[in-house]
């Protein structure tokens, strides 16, 4: 863990190393993914059942093998106990009003000109959504990812996931139950998104591939964008904190632990204008530590990526800092979290006052959590029902309106040296 004082000699120069450490894959990654998906493309299922026995030690010698059927989906949902089934139809209840209000409206209007001009929004016909299998099967995402694709009208909605030794995680089930998912496919890593993307004789190709999963994932979500669209190209989950020392150092130790549980990759930082609040969660967090299952991860996670930094005033120094950063996820504890909320133009999504902890909005809050990582955040958002939406824009001309815009047309046809365009419209023009 490194602590940083903004006021310090030095300090420009190891907080921009903090910010340049993008904490991902190496290039090895690449090469083995492009083999993956050059095999699936051309063996389709076969490679497939080869992969996914030699990767999660599962045969796919049957079809029971290979899917998942409804029965199964809404029997895992009904042997719930009832605070956990009451616990995803809150958050799934939740997830979809906050994505039914994203929604994109139409738009059918004439202008002076006579032009009738509009743009209508359509969901995708189909959409594939990974779910990671193991340690990593998380109904929470597959609630976050399938409900916006129905809200926006997706016809077809298929998950696939790796069920290692023939394991499957009952929770998933039940919520992909709740979503309405259409096909679930027993297969996971690279294959299952090159699967997705490519079609093979059981699966059919999809048009926009959205989920985590772990680097080889990732990887060919970013080789195969342009044949589907994706959501993002995630890397580890992170973290920024900004409190003043009103805070309980125990509460801010573990919110900063949420995320670096999640990956020895991860980072988690703070910034405060306390140094002894600092000093505090420092020492919380090795309180915090010690009574996790998941210590191991949060562990070297915190050690090799934790980052503490001290500036004299929050509200003055902080938000360029956490521009700079562009974390996925910003918590601001503080009395007038809004003050500082103000001036952060870069963030996946933002957490404001003292009980609202980053780890609410994984769960039931509304937002998605599928979320910009590795400083995307300057330039993506959240995903959203836009992910699984396409806009066709419309024109339509009458006489009257092409008269008036049409030698506008002509003209700039003309000039860029295209004469069949400028034909097209002069002839109907009389000239």
């Amino acid at each position: 863990m490194i602590r940083l004082d903004h006021r310090a000699p030095g300090f420009a120069e190891a907080f921009a190393a903090q910010v340049e450490n993008r904490r991902e894959s190496d290039s090895g990654v690449t090469g083995a993914v492009t083999a993956i998906i050059a095999d699936v493309r051309k063996r389709g299922d076969e490679a497939l059942a080869d992969l996914t026995e030699k990767f999660d030690r599962h045969p796919l010698a049957s079809e029971a093998d290979w899917r998942i059927e409804a029965e199964a989906c809404a029997a895992a949902y009904e042997a719930l106990t009832p605070a956990l089934r009451e616990a995803l139809d809150t958050a799934a209840a939740r997830i979809r009003a906050y994505h039914e209000a994203q929604l994109p409206e139409n738009r059918d209007y004439t202008d002076a000109q006579g032009v009738r001009l509009g743009a209508v929004w359509r969901g995708v016909d189909a959409a594939g959504l990974y779910v990671p299998g193991g340690r990593a099967a998380y109904p929470s995402s597959l609630l976050m990812n399938a409900i916006p694709a129905k809200v926006a009208g997706v016809g077809r909605l298929v998950v696939t996931t790796p069920t290692p030794g023939g394991e499957v995680n009952p929770l998933v089930l039940a919520a992909a139950h709740i979503a309405g998912v259409d096909e679930i496919w027993r297969v996971g890593g690279a294959q299952a998104v090159a699967a997705l993307a490519y079609g093979t004789k059981r699966i059919r190709p999809v048009d926009v591939i959205t989920g985590p999963g772990n680097a080889y994932v990732a990887e060919a979500k970013r080789q195969l964008y342009g044949v589907v669209g994706i959501d993002m190209v995630a890397g580890p989950s992170e973290i920024l904190v900004i409190a003043d020392g009103k805070n309980d150092p125990q509460w801010i130790a573990v919110d900063l632990l949420s995320q670096a549980e999640h990956d020895p990759a991860a980072q988690s930082i703070l910034i405060t204008d306390d140094a002894d609040f600092a000093s505090a969660v420092v020492e919380a967090v090795e309180v915090q530590l010690a009574t996790l299952s998941t210590q191991t991860a949060a562990r070297e996670s915190w050690e090799t990526h934790g980052l503490v930094i001290t500036v004299a005033d929050l509200l003055a120094d902080a938000p360029a800092l956490a521009n700079a950063l562009a974390a996925e996820h910003v918590e601001i504890a503080t009395d007038d979290p809004q003050a500082i909320f103000d001036q952060i133009r870069h963030a996946g999504s933002a957490f404001l006052g003292r009980h609202t902890p980053e780890a609410i909005g994984d769960y039931v809050a509304g937002p998605n959590h599928v979320l910009p990582t590795g400083r995307r955040a300057r330039f993506a958002s959240g995903l959203s029902v836009l992910d699984f939406m396409k806009r066709t824009s419309f024109l339509q001309l009458d006489e009257s309106a092409l008269h008036k815009i049409g030698p506008a047309a002509v003209a700039l046809a003309d000039a860029e040296g295209l004469p069949a365009h400028g034909r097209s419209v002069s002839i109907r023009l009389g000239n």
